[in-house]
């Protein structure tokens, strides 16, 4: 669970960015582009090019943290691209995280809420341990 304080802002960049950038580019993309100061404590939001991808950029006092999810199915919806941030409530953060859609409060097509993987190499424990 992700707790985001009161304090915080929560702003999304709309435009995709790439997923190669670190903690300077995206602190360079929040100073340059969104005229927004990385270390105010705000936590900004970044998309990947498909969408199946984000990251949150957030300064706690002493460092930056970066959280990032990566979907296996579906894309996070496309947010208002004719403006290069919008500022996100906390509810909306986590239905956004969850694959809702921000406007009609459902499930997107395609996103799927769950997702079994098996880790690499479960398969040759399970069968080692039942013979």
């Amino acid at each position: 669970m992700i707790v985001v304080p009161t304090s915080a802002r929560i702003i999304a960049f709309t435009k995709p960015v790439t997923f190669q950038m670190h903690v300077d580019g995206l602190a360079a993309l929040v100073r340059s582009v969104l005229r927004e100061d990385p270390f105010s404590g705000d936590w900004f939001c970044f998309f990947s090019i498909d969408r199946s991808r984000l990251k949150l950029l957030v300064w706690d006092r002493n460092g930056f943290w970066t959280l990032a999810k990566r979907l296996e199915r579906g894309s996070f919806q496309r947010l208002d691209r004719r403006r290069p941030s919008v500022e996100l409530s906390r509810e909306q953060l986590v239905m956004l995280l969850e694959g809702f859609d921000l406007e009609t409060s459902r499930l997107r097509r395609n996103f799927s809420r769950d997702v079994h993987r098996t880790a690499r190499g479960d398969d040759d424990r399970s069968a080692r341990s039942s013979g």
